[in-house]
């Protein structure tokens, strides 16, 4: 088998798996087409993720919510799609969509606050000089399914105390207890996980409090804390009480939520999926079947970088910690509310694209794209959009898309990743002004959070952690002294000249060859340079987005090969080590186009206002082809040839290539559409046609 066979045609494991947001008045029939819809357009499976705008008519977790979700299952099994179970009613998760605190009230969540003078049923723990140390009901919420349940509404739901034993039974008692009595038949095969979301200790809504629960004050100062210290909390002053409290509650939400969660999967054959409150909460993940993180609010993006904030960790956080646990999948939620400019809908193929990039080359192999919307009618565009499947501009193309996320997501999980530097840290600490230098000059890293650090050793001036080598250590208080503290005395894993700071790479070994996941980081800036790779073989190249391979022109140079890459913006290649040199002939040579269409030679034909399209035409003379379309639009352009769609472009610069043999004999004229966004139609509209 040719190595590259499993991504040119990836198995059906490798799916996006995207929220599907039940958000309407559900229908049997509307379900089970929307289903297949979805098949057909290269997505096999869903995370059924009850949501706002459901009709009231359907109550979280009552019979007729259950038949719906009958269906959905029943649905997906016949068509061999796989099915993720949403673990709450919206989010965050833990509270049972305010079931618990209902039947418990003294089951909601709890915090720590320091008050001047104590509150009607505040627990006062001690005085301080600062003011009284209390416990209190955080009064904190979830956000419903129902309208009138959300953010600030009377009836959004109580949360429940997720640091409290009890409470957390009692929520996988009504919720996947349930779950699994409806659709026990299902579990291990078309049901493959739970996903849990960003549970909360206090709930939202809340402020000044830090969390705590009952008696936990007991469990502080037997472990040799001192609740004066604690006063550190909320003036700034940390110390040594501040760093236990932290260590404690972490220990204790780890425990007490995820461990009952993912034991509970475990037994029933189901992954514990979904993700921790923060982006650099690496230390929760080891609870998880399938490690994962949320891409949400456009805190990472192009315009910021993939490499500055806390943010910009968030994927080498979810993919490190599923290599040191040996687990085969690691997801991120995508694209949430990720638009520009405050414009709700304005979420461009660029967007997308870069997203998808920025993702996979760190690691992530599981991509959860956020979301699929059941209804868009009245408010429901407008909660956390945008819909980025059906309710698309690219809809119609969006097997382009799945096979491309599907293409990284078998590339990322069959792949070995080379490294060679270990960066020691610690939960929510992910030192990302430090590792940025790495980033920019293609050094892969592992992160080793604190957990595992007892189970490293050094061994001839290397670290050893579970089986990986590492040469050189960025350290955390001094440890592992005899390995060396020069990370850049390690290669990279392609060395760029002249440098390329918005080149993203990552080395692996895929099917016993040496690939390289080239990405181009910008959305502006083209990039090309000599890059040096090292392998002694000729070299192959891949373009997992138009899935077409061809020889790559290189030079040996010492025991590595050099080549010129070219990389436009937003670009990504695969490099690949071919076997032999026979096999490097073998390979197709990439053939320049005989004709290239640019914007000057189109002339605007017609706007359809209502549809938000402008359509162009141009007249080609008798060409033999290849006809390369090359143009700088905004933002969806497709070309037509008597009604045929000869293909699609998302990001500008948009290229599309034609080859010869599909081209009539004689002149011929071509149509172009270019679509407008969505926020055209949803929220403030955007210029859109050629630039």
């Amino acid at each position: 088998m040719d190595f590259w066979e499993p991504l040119l045609h990836p198995a059906r494991e490798y799916t996006p798996i995207p929220f599907w947001f039940l958000n309407g008045d559900l229908r049997h029939a509307e379900i089970k087409r929307q289903l297949r819809d979805f098949a057909d357009h290269g997505v096999w499976g869903v995370v059924l993720h009850p949501r706002m705008g459901i009709s009231k008519r359907i109550g979280y977790l009552s019979a007729s919510f259950f038949a719906y979700l009958r269906t959905a299952i029943e649905t997906a099994h016949a068509l061999d799609m796989r099915i993720v179970l949403y673990d709450e009613g919206m989010y965050p998760s833990g509270s049972a969509s305010g079931l618990i605190v209902q039947s418990r009230p003294d089951w909601a969540s709890r915090g720590l606050a320091l008050a001047e003078t104590p509150l009607p049923g505040d627990h006062i723990l001690c005085e301080t000089k600062k003011g009284f140390l209390v416990e209190r009901f955080s009064l904190g919420t979830i956000r419903g399914i129902h309208y009138g349940e959300d953010d600030g509404e009377r009836n959004a739901p109580r949360s429940a105390d997720i640091l409290n034993p009890e409470a957390v039974d009692e929520f996988i008692r009504i919720t996947h207890e349930a779950y699994y009595r409806e659709f026990s038949a299902y579990f291990g095969n078309t049901v493959i996980g739970f996903f849990t979301d960003e549970p909360s200790v206090l709930g939202r809504n809340t402020r000044g409090l830090q969390p705590w629960t009952k008696g936990f004050d007991q469990v502080f100062v037997a472990a040799g804390g001192s609740l004066e210290g604690l006063t550190g909390l909320f003036t700034g002053e940390e110390n040594a009480d501040t760093a236990l409290y932290r260590l404690l509650i972490r220990q204790r939400e780890g425990e007490v939520y995820y461990r009952r969660l993912s034991q509970w999967c475990e037994k029933h054959g189901v992954a514990l999926m979904g993700h921790p409150h923060q982006s650099d909460d690496i230390e929760p993940q080891r609870y998880f079947h399938i490690p994962g993180q949320d891409l949400v609010f456009r805190w990472v993006s192009p315009e910021k970088g993939g490499v500055n904030g806390m943010d910009s960790v968030m994927a080498k956080c979810g993919a490190d910690m599923a290599r040191l646990m040996g687990r085969r999948r690691n997801s991120n939620e995508c694209f949430g509310a990720c638009s520009r400019n405050g414009n709700p809908w304005h979420f461009t193929g660029a967007d997308m694209k870069w997203y998808i990039d920025y993702l996979a080359v760190r690691g992530v192999n599981l991509f959860i794209p956020h979301a699929f919307y059941y209804s868009l009618r009245g408010r429901r565009s407008a909660e956390r959009p945008p819909d980025v499947g059906p309710g698309s501009i690219w809809w119609p193309h969006y097997r382009l898309w799945a096979d491309y996320m599907a293409r990284l997501s078998c590339l990322m999980t069959e792949g070995e990743a080379a490294c060679g530097i270990a960066v020691l840290c610690r939960n929510r600490a992910l030192r990302w002004e430090e590792v940025k230098p790495l980033f920019e000059s293609q050094r892969s890293f592992q992160y080793l959070p604190e957990s595992v650090w007892k189970d490293c050793r050094e061994e001839n001036g290397a670290l050893i952690c579970q089986n990986r080598t590492f040469e050189a250590v960025m350290t955390l208080d001094g440890a592992f002294p005899s390995v060396s503290r020069d990370v850049f005395s390690v290669p990279p894993d392609c060395a760029c000249e002249p440098a390329q700071p918005h080149l993203r790479a990552a080395r692996l070994k895929f099917h016993g060859r040496a690939v390289w996941l080239l990405v181009n980081e910008s959305l502006e800036k083209p990039l090309e340079a000599d890059i040096r790779f090292p392998a002694s073989a000729p070299l192959g190249k891949y373009d997992l987005w138009q899935n077409q391979i061809w020889r790559l022109e290189s030079r040996a140079d010492g025991k590595c090969r050099r080549a010129r890459i070219c990389l436009a913006p937003n670009e990504s290649l695969l490099i690949f080590s071919c076997d032999s040199q026979a096999e490097w002939d073998a390979l197709p040579k990439e053939t320049a186009p005989a004709v290239t269409l640019r914007n000057r030679d189109f002339t605007f034909e017609s706007e359809n206002k209502a549809l938000h399209q402008i359509t162009y035409s141009a007249h080609v003379p008798a060409c033999l082809g290849p006809l390369l379309i090359s143009l700088s639009a905004q933002e969806m352009a497709e070309v037509f040839l008597n009604d045929e769609c000869f293909g699609a472009a998302f990001w500008p610069p948009q290229r599309i290539m034609i080859p010869g043999s599909r081209l009539p004999r004689g002149a011929f004229t071509l149509r172009l559409t270019v679509t407008g966004s969505k926020a055209c139609q949803y929220g403030s509209p955007v210029w859109y046609g050629l630039g």
